[in-house]
């Protein structure tokens, strides 16, 4: 391996399934190490993990980087968002995170909505209308089932906040991050008073928000981590805030991000306030704001019908008239937390293949009528999305994620979109948009322009095609009339 160029920085993406390091090259961008490690996630009632395996897994992939990693001289992390980390007063925590794909708290959500002005106020307040993915909501499930728990916490946290927190001693987290709460104020930048006192935390609990391009700490010494004693620390933030720095985005330019959860976002001027709550109105991590829309059922969801098909996840098939929307754990985009999976069109001649294809199909069709939102399409209702004065409808659909790499989700986001879709080759984006922010310290540059001056987002651009409009027309009609089957689902609250 060949000497870096300039000084060597720390990226993290703390996902749900895993923790991932990068040691990055400031000067060049280029990977020098880099290590990964799993966590355990409950399949239960709900979607729990235990932040302590986070921290494990943040030191194996940290002792798998090598000697890169001590050389570094400052470090983000980037995390899963909305999980409630709550920690006694030894710092230990009181119970297992519950994490953003836990649906328990729909109620929760719902009732908070009714409680405090409706989900206008909260689109003003807070840029975001609850839902369960939110921090707050289960917050307030966690008051209602487990009050000891409650009495217990000391200190609330993010995932990312957790890990940050230990590395330095101290209790921050960003704007980013903490605009996925449900309790921070978009407008004035800071806690909303009126919420928490209505869901009763004490806001004493939380973290103090570091500003963008300010250092949260410097590493303490620690017998598992390979930094030296007084490393700097930059405040991290939310995965999808880290990845849009990650690629560097300037406003207006779409993402779509294949994970577990699928998200569609654009880095936007203003203030997002969506009282539809389909766009989430959460800060990015540099002064601007990132209105998002998520789904919860993406490539995970595909993959579970292809496993019960017997099928590898690329044997697809086109096929007419079967549709398939794939909302296995409920859904957040359209807001169905109780839904499950439907299938409407089978017919004794329809293939394996044609019913992946479908839950190719409903999962894509989900995305991009968030996207529409997102980027400024008005709706069938003629409301207005959150982005339209920045949007650039010839840009291509920057195409992220794990599922970013499969041939059978380019070709369903081209033929369900129209668009042309950019497939960056960088990997890894939340772990390097963490990188760039630790860069950030180190040189004074805007993060974004850091990954810019690295080139993350170069990668091949796939033309666009005729966009199919009967599939996504027969999936709106099926999802229509569907609708109260599916708001109605496995509900027993």
């Amino acid at each position: 391996m060949s000497a870096a160029e300039g000084p060597l920085v720390v990226g993290v993406d703390t996902s749900t399934q895993s923790t991932k390091a990068l040691v990055v090259d400031v000067a060049t961008g280029r990977v020098v190490a880099s290590g990964q490690a799993p966590h355990t996630v409950t399949s239960g009632a709900g979607r729990e993990s235990d932040p302590r395996q986070w921290w494990d897994a943040l030191c194996e992939a940290l002792r798998q980087c090598g000697q890169a990693a001590h050389e570094a001289a400052a470090v983000s992390i980037g995390g899963q968002q909305h999980g409630l980390v709550t920690l006694d007063e030894r710092g230990e925590p009181v119970r297992p995170a519950l994490l953003w794909n836990d649906v328990r708290s729909a109620p929760q959500a719902r009732r908070l909505t009714e409680e405090l002005g409706g989900a206008k106020f909260w689109a003003e307040h807070t840029g975001s209308v609850p839902a369960a993915s939110f921090t707050v909501t289960k917050w307030a499930w966690l008051a209602e089932h487990e009050p000891d728990a409650v009495r217990a916490t000391k200190a609330v946290r993010l995932p990312h906040d957790y890990l940050t927190g230990r590395l330095t001693g101290q209790g921050t987290t960003d704007r980013g991050d903490a605009s996925g709460t449900g309790w921070w104020a978009s407008g004035t930048e800071s806690y909303d008073e009126e919420i928490l006192a209505h869901v009763g935390l004490d806001p004493a609990l939380l973290p103090r928000v570091v500003r963008p391009k300010e250092v949260a700490g410097t590493v303490r010494a620690h017998p598992d981590l390979p930094f030296s004693k007084g490393t700097l620390v930059a405040c991290g933030t939310g995965d999808n805030a880290a990845a849009a720095l990650g690629l560097g985005v300037r406003p207006g330019t779409p993402v779509m991000s294949l994970g577990t959860s699928g998200t569609v976002y654009a880095v936007s001027r203003r203030r997002p306030t969506d009282p539809t709550g389909i766009v989430a109105g959460f800060a990015d991590a540099r002064g601007d704001w990132l209105p998002l829309a998520c789904t919860l059922n993406c490539t995970l969801a595909v993959d579970r019908v292809a496993t019960l098909l017997g099928l590898d996840r690329e044997a697809v098939e086109p096929g007419h008239g079967i549709t398939l929307l794939p909302f296995l754990d409920g859904e957040r985009t359209p807001n169905l937390p109780h839904a499950s999976g439907l299938l409407h069109g089978l017919r004794h001649d329809t293939t394996g293949g044609q019913l992946l294809q479908a839950a190719y199909d409903g999962a894509v069709h989900s995305l991009l009528g968030a996207l529409d939102r997102v980027v400024g399409k008005d709706d069938e209702k003629g409301q207005k999305g959150q982005n339209d004065k920045d949007a650039d409808p010839s840009a291509p659909l920057l195409l992220i994620g794990g599922g970013s790499r499969g041939t059978a989700w380019q070709q369903t986001v081209r033929r369900l979109s129209g668009r042309a879709v950019q497939v960056p080759e960088a990997r890894e984006l939340v772990a390097l948009g963490a990188a760039a922010q630790a860069a950030g310290l180190l040189t004074g540059e805007d993060p974004a322009a850091v990954a810019r001056r690295w080139d993350t987002a170069a990668g091949p651009v796939l033309e666009p095609v005729e966009r199919d409009e009967e599939t996504l027309a027969r999936i709106a009609g099926v999802l229509s009339d569907a609708a109260p089957l599916l708001e109605r689902g496995t509900d027993t609250d």
